[in-house]
């Protein structure tokens, strides 16, 4: 690569392994990750208990810090690859919320109104990578890595931000889009399907074409 700085951002759902690939990636190149701020969320283990009640909370929290890493990432002089996006967290997480009945229509509303003059704002990503996975897989993963606020995620809720994932991600057009289906990839065990990926990512950023990655 030259010596442009990248912006690129890992996409997709709950346990997809977003924020592992950020991490190896980071570390095979020398860019600066920059992570989701699960950990720091204060009404997450509320929300999962209890998604009604904690739901706006939840993703205004978020919202927040999505908005304050953004400021801090435009300070930055290296290459950045983010783990999720402002994006994802309206257009799937809380507008999931909505459809499923646990954000009322006040809510959403206000969520919207503050997203969508947020948007207006933002600097989009060089490129958006879409991790895809089956449901299987993810469940396989969640379990796996073994976090107790996230064994109670029911199949059908992952099986929802798994369609509205690809809903979004064919009309997403703020930035190109790399969709790679990761049910039969490996990059922690196999460096070869590291070195894939990245082949693929570079290729996208020079702005070659090429074939989804299957």
């Amino acid at each position: 690569m030259n010596n442009s700085h990248y912006f690129i951002t890992i996409a997709g759902n709950i346990g997809v392994g977003k924020s592992t690939l950020v991490e190896l990636l980071s570390k095979k190149l020398g860019w600066d990750p920059v992570y989701e701020a699960v950990a720091e969320n204060p009404y997450l283990i509320d929300f999962y208990q209890d998604m009604d009640r904690w739901s706006f909370h939840s993703q205004i929290f978020f919202l927040s810090r999505r908005l304050k890493q953004h400021y801090q990432l435009l300070q930055r002089n290296n290459s950045i690859i983010q783990d999720r996006s402002v994006y994802e967290d309206a257009q799937i997480f809380a507008q999931n919320l909505y459809l499923q009945g646990a954000m009322s229509e006040r809510d959403w509303k206000t969520y919207q109104d503050i997203y969508e003059t947020t948007v207006t704002l933002l600097k989009p990503p060089h490129l958006v990578v879409y991790l895809q996975a089956s449901l299987e897989t993810l469940e396989r993963q969640i379990a796996n890595r073994g976090r107790d606020f996230e064994q109670s995620i029911t199949s059908e809720y992952l099986e929802q931000l798994n369609d509205l994932y690809e809903k979004w991600i064919s009309s997403f057009s703020l930035s190109p889009v790399l969709t790679i289906n990761t049910n039969n990839l490996n990059y922690v065990a196999y460096d070869e399907h590291l070195e894939l990926i990245w082949e693929k990512i570079e290729h996208r950023l020079r702005g070659k074409d090429f074939l989804q990655l299957k």
